[in-house]
């Protein structure tokens, strides 16, 4: 397994931002942010990253001297558990369209939405004078439209797996990895070279995952 979820029993920026509606969208990373402390709550929790891109909406973006053309990428952060009241439960049940089995819920590996399609739900949220666009829900494939590659590279970071982060991890991403527990219990220099392949893509059964 390289990202497991259970059910333990427990309880922008200057730049456009994604419209309000419904978009098909592909996983193109999964990361594992760590055990982080809630002042608010007084309580630590493990927390996960899932990024998508959505083909729709385009972004040109300059690399190394070159202008890339690439979908826009939005990603939505979930507690690592899948109790039944858990928020990753219920979003991964809508996607696959179908509930986990019990076999399942005792470890279901999260690396497995890599490449995985769907229809992402985008509505947006007004804080203070800001605006962001959030994922509001996440649902199957819609049978009228194909399946896509991802356009990024498929990555992922698991401390189930993994001691140094993909090189292609965005910063904001990177800080929050290691200001985590367990980050900070390895005390380790973050520098990897990914190879931005993942996984298979999944096969044309109904369940995308």
């Amino acid at each position: 397994m390289g990202l497991t979820a259970k059910d333990t029993g427990g309880g922008g920026g200057d730049y456009e931002i994604i419209p309000e509606d419904t978009f098909q969208g592909i996983c193109y990373a999964v990361y594992d942010l760590g055990t982080h402390y809630n002042e608010k709550f007084g309580k630590s929790h493990h927390k996960i990253l899932i990024c998508w891109e959505i083909p729709e909406i385009r972004i040109d973006i300059d690399k190394d001297g070159e202008t890339k053309n690439l979908p826009k990428a939005i990603s939505s952060r979930y507690t690592l558990s899948l109790h039944e009241k858990s928020n990753l439960r219920k979003m991964l049940q809508s996607w696959r369209g179908k509930a986990f089995t019990n076999k399942e819920l005792e470890g279901f590996d999260l690396l497995n939405l890599l490449g995985a399609n769907c229809m992402l739900q985008i509505i947006h949220n007004v804080v203070g004078e800001k605006t962001y666009a959030n994922v509001s829900q996440v649902g199957k494939l819609y049978k009228s439209i194909d399946r896509l590659k991802a356009e990024n590279p498929l990555t992922s970071f698991s401390f189930e797996t993994d001691d140094q982060l993909p090189e292609n991890t965005p910063g904001w991403i990177a800080d929050i990895i290691k200001a985590s527990d367990e980050w900070q219990g390895m005390g380790q220099s973050q520098s990897h070279d990914s190879d931005g392949e993942g996984p298979a893509l999944p096969g044309d059964d109904e369940i995308p995952f």
